[in-house]
């Protein structure tokens, strides 16, 4: 699916990480997030993009 759109569990569970993690990151514009009716809502290819960032980071010795 081209543009499937993950709810916050879902990113969670991606991610491996507590949903008050990802909800905290989504709220710091730390995860590429948007909300629909007040709950957010995440676009797979953006995070897909989001990881392969922060493995970048990783790799030159950034933070964050």
């Amino acid at each position: 699916m081209p543009d499937e759109i993950l709810t916050l569990p879902e990113v969670a569970q991606l991610l491996k990480v507590a949903e008050k993690t990802v909800y905290t990151m989504a709220q710091k514009s730390q995860l590429p997030a948007f909300k629909v009716r007040g709950q957010w809502r995440f676009k797979r290819d953006d995070i897909d993009r989001w990881i392969e960032q922060q493995k970048a980071a990783s790799r030159n010795g950034g933070a964050d």
